[in-house]
C-alpha cells in the first residue's frame, strides 16, 4: 500500500498487527473530483482569509473561533462540556454545573496560542509539538501519561486488549524514524497544494499515534498551525472540528480508509468538503457579526455620557458575550451602582440580557443576540 505497511509483532503470547506509515509524501492518483474540491476549498479560505482585513479588531473574531474550534475538538475525543461552558471559565463566573473536564477545553485554547506565537518565530517541528502536547494534558485526563513526552511502548485504538484492537499504530521501535520522516515532510517546500499537504499531514499523525494520549486533538491542531505557518489563514479563523465533530462517523471512516484500503483519496474529499463547508460557514458568521457590531455602534452612540463607558463594555462583550457587574466595574472603574446603571441602560436598547440567577447569586448578563451567531444548529 501506498499508506503504509502492517508488520506483525509478539508480545509474550500476543500476536498483533502495528501499522507503520510510509514516508510521506505518497503518490496521489489522478482525481476530477479531488480537484475540483482543491480548488472549490481554495477559494472558500480564501474568503475567509478575506475577513482578517475587514473586520476591525479582529482579534475578538479569532478568540470566539478559536474557543469554538477548541470546544468542537475536544468533544470529539468525549469531553462534556460546551462552548458556554468556556464562557463562564472565562468570564469567572461561577456554575457549579460545568463539568470538571471543561478544563481541556482551555487547555486546547492555551496551546493553540502558545503554538501560534512560536511559530512567529520557531518551525513547526517535533520540539514544538511536543511542547504543545504537554500543554494539552496538563491536569486533565491522561496528565499521568508521559505528557509532552512521545510514547516508548505500544499503544491501540478500540478494544480492551492489543489482540482485540481495531488498530495498532506504529510499534514503538519505528516510532523515532518515521517520526523524523514526518518532520521532513513538515519542512519540505515540494509543489504539493499546501491544502493536500495539510490533510497528508493530518491523517499521517494519526496514523503514527506517537503519544499514549492526546493525539486527536494535537492532529487537528497541526491543521491550524501549519496553516498559519504556511501564510494560507493569517489568523486561526478556521473551525474545523465542528465539521469533524458533525460528522464524527464518517470523520473516522475516512481516517481508517487510509489504513485499511489505501484510500488516501477518499480522505482527502472529506476533509476538503469540510474546509469548503467551514470557512463558509465563518465568511458568513463574520459577515454577520460585523452587521450586529454596526448595529450595536449606533445603539451605544445614542446614550449620550455613558457612550464612553458602554463602548468599553461593548468591546469586552465583543470577546466574551457574558459580563458580571464585577467585570463592569473593572473595566469602566465606575462605582458598582453606576456600572449597574449601565448595565440597565445596556438592557433597554436591547443589547444585554440578564441570566436567571438565584437570591444573593451574582448577576450575569449576556449578549444573547452576538452569542447566538457561535451556536451551532
Amino acid at each position: 500500500m501506498r499508506s503504509g505497511k502492517y508488520i506483525n509483532q509478539l508480545s509474550g503470547e500476543l500476536q498483533y498487527q502495528a501499522f507503520a506509515p510510509n514516508r510521506l509524501p505518497f503518490e496521489l492518483y489522478q482525481d476530477a473530483k479531488l480537484d475540483t474540491l482543491l480548488s472549490e476549498a481554495n477559494l472558500a479560505l480564501g474568503r475567509l482569509d478575506g475577513v482578517a482585513e475587514i473586520v476591525p479588531n479582529i482579534d475578538f473574531l479569532t478568540l470566539m473561533f478559536a474557543r469554538k474550534e477548541a470546544t468542537f475538538s475536544s468533544q470529539v475525543e468525549g469531553t462534556q462540556a460546551t462552548f458556554a461552558d468556556v464562557l463562564k471559565v472565562e468570564a469567572a463566573i461561577e456554575d457549579k454545573k460545568i463539568p470538571y473536564d471543561v478544563q481541556e477545553i482551555i487547555n486546547y485554547i492555551k496551546a493553540m496560542n502558545h503554538g501560534l506565537n512560536r511559530l512567529a518565530s520557531f518551525p513547526l517541528s517535533l520540539r514544538l509539538i511536543k511542547e504543545i502536547h504537554g500543554i494539552l494534558l496538563t491536569n486533565v485526563r491522561g496528565a499521568e501519561r508521559q505528557p509532552g513526552e512521545f510514547r516508548t511502548s505500544q499503544n491501540w485504538i478500540g478494544g480492551p486488549t492489543i489482540n482485540t484492537a481495531t488498530f495498532v499504530p506504529t510499534p514503538p521501535r519505528e516510532l523515532m524514524t518515521i517520526l523524523s520522516d514526518f518532520e521532513k515532510f513538515l519542512h519540505q517546500n515540494k509543489t504539493i497544494p499546501v491544502l493536500i499537504k495539510t490533510g497528508l499531514i493530518h491523517t499521517q499523525f494519526e496514523n503514527i499515534h506517537p503519544f499514549l494520549d492526546g493525539n486527536g486533538r494535537l492532529g487537528r491542531l497541526l491543521i491550524t498551525f501549519f496553516l498559519c505557518q504556511q501564510k494560507v489563514l493569517q489568523k486561526p479563523l478556521l473551525y474545523l472540528s465542528v465539521y469533524f465533530k458533525k460528522y464524527q462517523k464518517n470523520y473516522y471512516y475516512w481516517l481508517n480508509r487510509v489504513h485499511e484500503k489505501d484510500d488516501v483519496e477518499g480522505w482527502l474529499k472529506f476533509y476538503l468538503q469540510g474546509i469548503s463547508e467551514t470557512a463558509k460557514e465563518g465568511f458568513e458568521t463574520a459577515q454577520k457579526i460585523l452587521r450586529l457590531r454596526n448595529i450595536d455602534l449606533n445603539k451605544v452612540s445614542n446614550l449620550g455620557r455613558t457612550t464612553k463607558n458602554a463602548l468599553l463594555v461593548l468591546d469586552s462583550l465583543y470577546k466574551n458575550p457574558l459580563i458580571s457587574l464585577r467585570k463592569v466595574v473593572e473595566i469602566t472603574q465606575l462605582s458598582r451602582s453606576n456600572a449597574y446603571g449601565l448595565l440597565r441602560r445596556l438592557e433597554k436598547v436591547h443589547i444585554l440580557s440578564q441570566l436567571p440567577a438565584k437570591p444573593k447569586r451574582t448577576k450575569v448578563y449576556v449578549h444573547r443576540e452576538y452569542l447566538s451567531l457561535f451556536n451551532d444548529k
